[in-house]
C-alpha cells in the first residue's frame, strides 16, 4: 500500500499536547478488552483497507450520508471524505449507529481542495454519473481510488466530473434512471468489496500498521482510555520526580 494512504504514525495523538507510542497503548489498555472484543478488532483489521476512499459531495439529506458511512465501514473502507459545499453536515446517529467512530472522516469546504488531496495520494477518481462512460464492472479496484457520490438533485458537480478518471454507472433495467444515494453507495461498495475479494485482496496493511490500528480501536472502544493514559503519565512523572 502507498504509505501516503495510511494516515497514522507510530505515535498516536491522545490530546493536543500528548502523543503516545502505539505499543504503550496496547500494553496499558489491551488487557482491559474482553477476549471477544479483542478477537473482533483483529478480524476487522484483517479486512480494513485505506486503498478505497468514499467521497460525498454536497449531499443534502443527512440520513443519506450517514447511511453511506455505515456501508463504507461495514465493507471495510476506512477513509471517508465529506465535501460541505451545501448545508453543514451533521451525523444522523440513528442511521450510522456509531460507524463514524471507526471511519477516518475528513471534511472539506470546497471540491477543489478535496480533489487536490485525493490526487496527491495517487488515487483514481471514480465518479457516479448518469452521463457515464464506463460500467462499474470494468474498473480495476486493485488500484488506489476514491468513489465519489453526488447530491440528490444534480449529482456530482461539473468540477468533480472534469477531475474524474472514470465516470461510472450501476447497471439498471427498469424505468427509473437512478438509485437513492444511500442505495447507490451500498451497491457500489458491495460491488467493489466483491471485486477485491475475487482478486484475493482484503487489506494491504503491514504488521506495524495493523498494530497501530489495534491501538486506535482499543482507544475508541474504552470510554475512559484517554483519562487512563493521562493518569499513567501523571503517576510516572511524579515517581520520576
Amino acid at each position: 500500500m502507498n504509505s501516503q494512504l495510511f494516515p497514522f504514525s507510530e505515535e498516536i495523538s491522545i490530546k493536543d499536547n500528548l502523543r503516545v507510542h502505539y505499543q504503550l497503548i496496547l500494553d496499558l489498555l489491551g488487557p482491559q478488552l474482553t477476549p471477544e472484543r479483542n478477537k473482533r478488532i483483529l478480524e476487522v483489521i484483517q479486512h480494513r483497507t485505506f486503498n478505497v476512499a468514499v467521497v460525498c459531495e454536497s449531499i443534502y439529506d443527512r440520513g443519506n450520508i450517514s447511511a453511506a458511512m455505515r456501508s463504507a465501514e461495514a465493507f471495510g473502507f476506512a477513509p471517508f471524505h465529506v465535501i460541505e459545499t451545501a448545508s453543514k453536515f451533521k451525523n444522523a446517529n440513528r442511521v450510522t449507529r456509531g460507524s463514524e467512530k471507526w471511519l477516518e472522516i475528513k471534511k472539506w469546504k470546497t471540491t477543489s481542495e478535496c480533489v487536490t488531496h485525493l490526487k496527491s495520494q495517487g488515487r483514481k477518481l471514480i465518479v457516479t454519473s448518469l452521463d457515464a462512460n464506463i460500467s462499474i464492472d470494468e474498473i480495476d479496484f486493485s488500484q488506489s481510488c476514491a468513489v465519489v457520490l453526488g447530491n440528490e438533485k444534480e449529482g456530482v458537480s461539473q468540477e468533480m466530473l472534469a477531475a474524474a478518471d472514470y465516470r461510472i454507472k450501476i447497471p439498471m433495467y427498469g424505468f427509473v434512471q437512478s438509485f437513492n444515494i444511500s442505495v447507490a453507495a451500498a451497491l457500489c461498495l458491495y460491488h467493489i468489496s466483491q471485486k477485491r475479494k475475487q482478486l484475493n485482496i482484503s487489506s494491504e496493511l503491514n504488521p506495524t500498521q495493523e498494530k497501530i490500528l489495534r491501538a486506535l480501536y482499543t482507544l475508541r472502544t474504552l470510554d475512559s482510555a484517554e483519562e487512563q493514559i493521562e493518569e499513567f503519565f501523571r503517576r510516572n512523572s511524579t515517581t520520576l520526580a
